[in-house]
């Protein structure tokens, strides 16, 4: 089992690296790039929205890395993957772990980033039946720090899958180096707040739990009423945790995206 760095054990790992380093982080379950409630294609207008936060790394759910019927029939669908199409020149990196698969195309979660992706792989948590989930876990290697551990994730709707999937989640994180930082975000859809007490253990803090003593509201995104999306961190220290649930944002997907700072 790992936990979180001391202080102690913090500073004389920061005093072998130059500087501190802030990573602004991002999160959102994009709806496959069609708005929710008229079914209107924005993914353009999505790129402009994601673009204007500057984040440096962007965790992505339900994202098409292949749909041949809108292709075919969407207006200004883009000729690339919709994840190469926000990453355009913004983010020199990204990957992609596919997840659902169906005869004319698949759909996952991705990660864009400013930091190149040393390595990458996708975990497949699906828990019996139709509901495929997997955990997209990417290395990045962030100047004048090091490796730092970046974990897409979008759990079940069943609790009873969820619970089964943060336990693979936990194990995943216990197996990575014990200094190493660790990000992981997405959409839990843990509306009844189980992920912690899963988490905890492994040395990972939610950083709208350590700000504001609960989860942000993010679903639906015009009135976000549900708490089901999270970032966590572990061996990071996390600053000024937001929702980003006004216009633009809350006409581009069914949930408000996550925004946070993270220094290493």
């Amino acid at each position: 089992m790992t936990s979180a760095l001391t202080p102690e054990g913090i500073a004389s790992r920061r005093q072998n690296a130059s500087t501190d380093v802030t990573l602004n982080v991002l999160t959102m379950n994009m709806h496959m790039g069609f708005g929710f409630l008229n079914r209107r294609f924005i993914l353009p207008e999505l790129r402009d929205a994601v673009r204007s936060v500057s984040a440096d790394v962007v965790f992505l759910q339900e994202v098409h890395g292949e749909q041949q019927n809108h292709a075919q029939k969407v207006k200004n669908w883009p000729t690339t993957s919709q994840y190469e199409f926000l990453a355009d020149s913004m983010w020199d990196d990204f990957a992609y772990g596919r997840n659902a698969v169906y005869p004319h195309g698949h759909h996952g979660n991705a990660l864009l980033s400013k930091y190149p992706i040393v390595r990458h792989e996708n975990l497949d948590i699906s828990i019996l039946g139709t509901e495929e989930r997997g955990l997209l876990h990417c290395v990045l290697q962030v100047p004048g720090f090091g490796e730092v551990h970046a974990i897409c994730v979008h759990l079940g709707l069943r609790e009873v899958h969820r619970q089964q999937q943060l336990l693979l989640m936990a194990e995943l994180v216990s197996r990575l180096p014990q200094e190493a930082p660790v990000i992981i975000a997405g959409d839990f859809n843990d509306w009844r707040q189980k992920a912690d007490a899963a988490l905890a253990p492994s040395g990972l803090r939610e950083v709208f739990v350590e700000s504001f003593g609960a989860p942000a509201k993010s679903f639906p995104a015009r009135f976000p009423l549900l708490r089901l999306d999270r970032i966590y961190v572990r061996n990071a220290r996390p600053r000024a945790p937001r929702v980003l649930s006004n216009r633009p944002w809350s006409h581009l997907s069914d949930h408000a995206p996550l925004a946070v700072e993270v220094t290493l």
